[in-house]
């Protein structure tokens, strides 16, 4: 087994953090993400945002991999279920692989808060368990793992990144599209006025 750990602060308010998280993909950053759906989402009497998603990837799994696992599959499944606490302001996401869990699992979680100092940055903390069973060198593979578990972490937090600008992009040009109708409407009344 193999614990790997990881804290992130972003530049950005918990509220953009949190909901960028839940827009995350599809994104350029993490391609083999290839379909997210919603199996359950709800509000609970506390106010919490529950969701429970599927999350569908294709891996390139390398020739050697493929032969100690005894398969040529490269789609998984991965179950993700997330608590958004926006009394609190915590969102816990908790996910487990659904696919090779006799050979292999992979349990990761992610807290995001408001950093306690800075109330505009969001602190990330992750955390993946990995275990790799019945394959000689599972400690090998487990290293492997933790390694790109570390370097797609970085692609999350990019990606995370490129949905926080896309929606401020999409918030602007909402915003210019208002100001254009309002100076529409008053420039007609002004008109009318004549």
């Amino acid at each position: 087994m193999r614990i790997w750990t990881s804290e992130h602060v972003f530049d950005h308010p918990w509220e953009t953090v949190t909901t960028a998280a839940m827009q995350k993909y599809p994104n350029p950053m993490n391609p083999s993400v290839v379909g997210v759906d919603v199996l359950d989402r709800h509000v609970d009497k506390n106010g919490k945002l529950h969701s429970h998603r599927l999350l569908s990837t294709e891996w390139g799994i390398p020739s050697i991999v493929k032969s100690l696992i005894g398969t040529c599959r490269t789609k998984t499944y991965v179950q993700e279920h997330s608590v958004v606490d926006p009394v609190k302001k915590t969102m816990e996401l908790k996910s487990s692989n659904i696919s090779f869990t006799n050979l292999v699992s992979v349990d990761e979680r992610l807290v995001y808060k408001p950093h306690p100092h800075e109330p505009d940055k969001t602190i990330l903390t992750q955390e993946a368990i990995i275990s790799v069973k019945g394959v000689s060198l599972s400690s090998y593979l487990e290293g492997l793992m933790a390694n790109t578990i570390s370097s797609n972490a970085n692609k999350g937090r990019e990606a995370l990144e490129w949905v926080i600008n896309r929606l401020n992009a999409e918030i602007e040009e909402f915003a210019a599209s208002a100001r254009g109708t309002m100076r529409n409407s008053m420039a007609a009344a002004a008109f009318v006025e004549k």
